[in-house]
């Protein structure tokens, strides 16, 4: 293991945390947007976003050591797979002077939960100071061991 590869793999998780919590502010601030997209000639309400994260294995020396046999237990970090929208339905609310109600009155809304996303970002943010404090701990080793030759 590299002296920088501690930062490097918890760069990737601050980047890949941030951008899980940039994406429920979206959702959050969305919660009530019932044009979403335009599909077909018609207005759809927005869906709901979620970050999907993955092992960030593409560096030439994991490709090695794989062809190499050698099992190094060693992890490269994360990365954003995908950005996937939640596929559950949408919920109607009886609305009959909204501009996007039915002919029965209903109005379909995102399907966006603020209790859901208040969790998520909540997890999101304790993932992240998890990371700086991990950052910290290694910045402060590397500057114990510049220390050792004086």
């Amino acid at each position: 293991m590299g002296m920088f590869q501690g930062m490097s793999i918890t760069a990737s998780a601050l980047s890949a945390q941030r951008l899980r919590m940039d994406t429920i502010s979206s959702n959050m601030a969305n919660a009530e947007t019932t044009r979403g997209s335009y599909v077909n000639g018609e207005w759809e309400p927005y869906r709901r976003k979620s970050v999907v994260l993955q092992e960030k294995d593409n560096q030439f020396s994991s490709f090695l050591n794989q062809a190499m046999n050698k099992n190094t237990d060693i992890g490269s970090g994360v990365k954003v797979s995908q950005i996937v929208e939640d596929q559950t339905p949408n919920e109607l609310i009886y609305n009959p002077d909204h501009p996007d109600a039915n002919e029965d009155g209903y109005v379909e809304m995102p399907n966006v939960d603020p209790l859901r996303e208040t969790i998520d970002l909540m997890s999101a943010t304790r993932s992240y100071e998890a990371n700086v404090t991990a950052l910290n701990a290694s910045k402060g080793m590397l500057m114990k061991a510049l220390e050792i030759g004086k």
